[in-house]
């Protein structure tokens, strides 16, 4: 089993266990990501990235994981299947002769 099936499964074992499934809908699951980014996104607000809470950075970074993963699950997507095909696609939109050592959009590459 990969590592990603086997934390999709404690993930589900923990969720049935406290009969949460009935509130993991796709809606509230994109919800609940959305808010545990902002979350992380919290820990580094009027400060360097070198100031953040580590232990906080990973609790945060757990719950994004965790709300991905069951999300992905929802809709039966092949995670190794979906990130290798968003990789390709990125390739097409970013070149590496028109991208590399840049931050600009796709869009604005010359």
């Amino acid at each position: 089993m990969s590592d990603l099936k086997e934390i999709t499964q404690a993930l589900l074992k923990f969720r049935d266990e406290r009969d949460w499934a009935q509130f993991h809908n796709a809606k509230d699951l994109a919800i609940a990501l959305n808010i545990e980014s902002s979350e992380l996104l919290e820990l580094f607000l009027w400060k360097t990235a070198e100031e953040a809470d580590i232990e906080r950075v990973k609790e945060e970074l757990a719950d994004i994981l965790a709300f991905s993963l069951l999300l992905a699950d929802k809709f039966g997507f092949d995670l190794k299947h979906i990130m290798l095909e968003k990789i390709q696609k990125n390739a097409i939109k970013y070149p590496v002769a028109k991208a590399k050592g840049t931050a600009k959009k796709y869009t604005d590459l010359n």
